[in-house]
């Protein structure tokens, strides 16, 4: 089938699925296996040296997965996705997938607070270096590239303070030096609020666990390959594999060059491989992706505005109004020009908005986005309490702060569940 001229809200059903399966099954089957008879010596020996399509072990490849991963990379219009356990090993497999000991990454100053210990501590141990800009200006990127440089990382919108960059002119820098494009897209909604693709990415990872999955089930991250990225000279890609007889994966697998690569080194060596039955419940969420997520950003628009005129907020942060920083590049690079997450600083200080978060009803207090329960965190004591003084104000992360992802309740029952939290919290 072609999927390019199919919509999202078709692909995100009909994407993957076998219609020559002889069970004549409607849904996709669960493959709890963690190897695969091989017919024949021949036949095991053309699926390690890569010659030979086909399954070898589930930490590798597993067919509910492998529909997973169709669907994604048709939802993104790329060449090809790889699924993996969560998104901090998205993150961690594509960077590593290109950089080496001695390398360096230049990486956006709005980062999840996860993303942000995993370059600053854990990639430095690997000896990677990673350049966090002053700003998300593509000047503030550009002045930190070098000959040592293998990709420049973003967060299509920033996490928590939902700041979103210039994607098309990153994307322009990044090709300007042939350095690959790499977004975190976790608040894209699987593509379907914002696609990086259109903007000059070439790389995309995306915490699955997130709207995705839509209902706080499952963990799993997603790495997807835009196929649109010339990999000549680039030796982390085009250079003979050690791994397999030096098997060249640009010459031989072309635009899924990059993609191959995450999998038969990523996969094979690190291991984080999600399971069949987790891949299964994100093939569920996603048959709902865009109806869920366009609730969510017309809830998020709704409680943006009570809180703006219920007096008991200091600012409020959210990418649908005017005097929002990114409210230009939102409604440039998002769908609806919103997002299903806004920010709220109330008045008062922490202690108080420690009352109101514990005085809550309906929402959850949880360290989770794009779930169908509203979320409240407070990222000051929670996604970013390992941040040093210095990097919150960075970050933009305050003691008032709390970040809200609306769910797929009625939005007046959340509001009503806001009042009487701000009646107990004494705001």
């Amino acid at each position: 089938m072609d999927y390019k001229k199919l919509h999202f809200d078709t692909l995100q059903i009909h994407a993957g699925l076998d219609k020559s399966d002889p069970t004549c099954s409607r849904g996709i089957g669960i493959h709890p296996t963690a190897a695969y008879r091989f017919p024949t010596c021949d036949y095991a020996a053309g699926l390690f040296e890569l010659s030979q399509p086909g399954n070898i072990y589930t930490r590798l490849q597993n067919p509910t997965t492998s529909a997973y991963e169709e669907r994604i990379a048709a939802l993104y219009g790329g060449s090809g996705a790889l699924a993996v356990s969560s998104g901090m090993s998205a993150i961690l497999i594509a960077v590593t997938a290109l950089a080496s000991q001695g390398d360096n990454i230049v990486a956006s100053p709005y980062l999840y607070g996860g993303t942000y210990n995993q370059f600053r501590h854990t990639l430095q141990r690997l000896g990677i270096e990673v350049r966090i800009a002053d700003t998300p200006s593509p000047e503030s990127f550009a002045a930190l590239i070098d000959g040592r440089t293998r990709a420049i990382f973003v967060e299509s919108m920033g996490n928590p303070t939902c700041a979103v960059p210039d994607l098309d002119g990153i994307g322009r820098l990044a090709a300007k030096h042939h350095v690959p494009f790499i977004v975190d897209n976790t608040f894209g909604a699987g593509g379907y609020l914002c696609n990086p693709f259109e903007w000059g990415a070439n790389i995309i990872v995306d915490s699955a666990t997130k709207w995705i999955n839509g209902h706080g089930t499952a963990m799993g991250g997603i790495i997807v390959d835009g196929g649109n990225f010339d990999w000549t000279g680039v030796g982390a890609v085009d250079a003979p594999s050690e791994g397999y007889h030096g098997l060249n994966l640009w010459k031989s697998f072309g635009n899924q060059a990059f993609i191959v690569k995450c999998r038969v080194d990523g996969l094979r060596d690190l291991g984080a491989c999600p399971s069949p039955f987790d891949s299964y419940l994100m093939l569920l969420g996603l048959e709902t992706l865009s109806l869920r997520v366009r609730h969510q950003v017309q809830s998020t628009r709704r409680l943006a505005e009570f809180l703006r005129d219920c007096g008991k907020a200091k600012t409020v942060s959210f990418v649908g109004f005017e005097n929002h920083p990114s409210h230009a590049n939102a409604a440039r690079y998002f769908r609806f020009g919103s997002s299903a997450v806004l920010n709220v600083e109330l008045k008062g200080d922490i202690d108080s908005t420690v009352r109101f978060v514990e005085s809550l009803q309906l929402a959850a207090h949880m360290t989770m986005i794009g779930d169908s329960i509203t979320v409240v965190t407070h990222p000051a004591s929670t996604t970013h309490k390992q941040l040093s003084e210095a990097d919150l104000v960075h970050a933009g992360v305050t003691p008032t702060l709390l970040r809200i992802s609306l769910g797929l309740e009625d939005v007046e029952d959340i509001i009503a569940d806001f009042g009487q939290a701000f009646v107990k919290a004494g705001l």
